[in-house]
């Protein structure tokens, strides 16, 4: 079994989409963790649909809100899957997802597994880009850049155990994949075809230069405990490897 963990805040234009594209999975054995972070709007009620109907989707509700992290974590707690993987509130899976990459990774014997994805706007539309993965990520490699898209990583839990991420308001979905890999001490492998959409928001990391300083000099510094000296070295990498390396890897394409 696959457990699903989605955090949501303030979701509701979005969750009924993202919830249908798990419902339209190929592989069927799955449980959706939904974790709720104190939403104001009409997420929990949209939610609250579908646990009527579908056993294996749970939801989980924060008293506050405590951000990304702690509620992914929450999910994880809950899990009971096999392997974790992970969907945000507003991107998309292919219905065959989960069916492709648990097949991969049964095959090549690999702990972690992570796809290319397909990209589109805040409204939905699809840019006709897609973020190709690579075929092989090795712990080192990944510490120049983050090269796991959220939304199509998966990693096996009866090898691994469960892999928490840490609490930092950013970036911890990279910190949680750094992790994995470390304790793997394999490589993640990547499948080619685009497997997931991911959602660019207005307000997204990369589009501020300063917060995209900021957040990736906190992954080296409080995440993984660098010394100032080899955070800024490791920064220094990231700034390069991000706007000369991993910009090649988004490519024109049909979309979905």
């Amino acid at each position: 079994m696959v457990s699903i963990i989605m955090p949501t805040f303030n979701s509701n234009a979005y969750i009924d989409q993202t919830i249908q594209s798990v419902l339209n999975q190929s592989q069927s054995n799955w449980e959706l963790l939904l974790i709720d972070d104190a939403s104001t709007d009409s997420t929990v009620e949209t939610i609250k649909n579908y646990l009527k109907k579908y056993p294996n989707i749970k939801l989980i509700q924060n008293e506050k809100n405590y951000g990304a992290a702690i509620s992914r974590n929450k999910g994880i707690e809950h899990a009971k899957g096999d392997y974790i993987a992970f969907l945000d509130a507003d991107d998309l899976w292919k219905p065959h997802k989960l069916e492709r990459q648990i097949n991969f990774m049964n095959k090549n014997n690999c702990d972690i597994c992570f796809s290319s994805y397909d990209l589109m706007d805040e409204s939905g539309a699809l840019l006709h880009k897609t973020v190709v993965a690579l075929p092989e990520l090795s712990y080192q490699k990944f510490l120049r850049c983050n090269y796991i898209g959220n939304l199509t990583g998966i990693y096996n839990t009866k090898v691994l155990g469960k892999v928490y991420a840490p609490n930092l308001r950013k970036r911890q979905d990279w910190l949680l994949w750094l992790k994995a890999v470390k304790k793997s001490k394999k490589s993640a492998l990547g499948i080619q075809e685009p497997l997931g959409v991911y959602r660019i928001r207005k307000n997204s990391i990369s589009s501020n230069k300063f917060n995209l300083l900021k957040y990736n000099y906190l992954v080296y510094k409080k995440g993984l405990g660098f010394s100032t000296a080899k955070s800024l070295y490791y920064l220094a990498l990231f700034l390069f490897e991000y706007f000369f390396v991993k910009s090649k890897q988004t490519v024109r394409s049909s979309g979905m």
